[in-house]
């Protein structure tokens, strides 16, 4: 898949609709009760690209942010600024916010992820896409700093140890990250009368597999 490592404009993301998605197949039995499988690991996030833009030359941004892509055939990064943090949106990310391992001596890569949860069901969502100069990292609370302690890809969320944690280690992080998206049509229409008037195009956005 083709993937261009560049942000959608933040300021155009900023007030678009869109969130998370599942996939559950429910089957009724003869009896009424319900049998409910999910053939997805992970949800995956559509949005709107159009309700953001705000004017005349938002529209031109987005045209040509849409033509550099070539529609639908390059993905790209997008700031979903209502999940963007390790932390709650209010809060200042640190290196201790999410928990990516025990360490064992042996093991020296750590996936990014965040971790949702609620009633004591939790969900791991793979981090791939952390923004750069935006992720702090800790072992058992201590910093540790990229270049000496650490390397990390950008374009996969992997963080590779120069040497592997000590055995009982936690490997806890701290980041914002964007999330890898394409555009869901290989059409964007509007005319500038509408545009005026308040009528938004429509553009949709969903989240790929990296």
């Amino acid at each position: 898949m083709s993937f261009h490592e560049t942000r959608f404009p933040a300021a155009l993301s900023f007030g678009s609709l869109g969130g998370p998605e599942r996939r559950t197949e429910i089957v009724t039995l003869a009896n009424g009760a319900e049998e409910r499988n999910s053939p997805w690991a992970h949800s995956r996030r559509r949005y709107d690209a159009g309700i953001g833009l705000r004017s005349l030359d938002d529209l031109e941004d987005l045209v040509a942010f849409f033509e550099a892509r070539r529609g639908q055939l390059h993905g790209f990064r997008w700031k979903d600024w209502g999940d963007y943090k390790s932390c709650k949106p209010s809060a200042e990310y640190a290196d201790t916010d999410q928990l990516l391992g025990i360490g064992d001596e042996v093991r020296k890569v750590f996936q990014l992820v965040k971790r949702y949860g609620s009633g004591g069901a939790v969900y791991d969502r793979p981090i791939s896409k952390p923004v750069a100069g935006f992720v702090k990292v800790a072992v058992s609370g201590v910093p540790v700093f990229e270049g000496t302690d650490y390397t990390l890809d950008t374009t996969t969320g992997l963080l590779s140890f120069t040497h592997p944690p000590d055995v009982g280690t936690e490997v806890t992080a701290g980041f914002e990250f964007d999330v890898p998206v394409r555009f869901d049509t290989d059409r964007v229409e509007t005319s500038v009368a509408s545009f005026r008037a308040g009528d938004a195009p429509n553009v949709p956005v969903i989240e790929v597999r990296v």
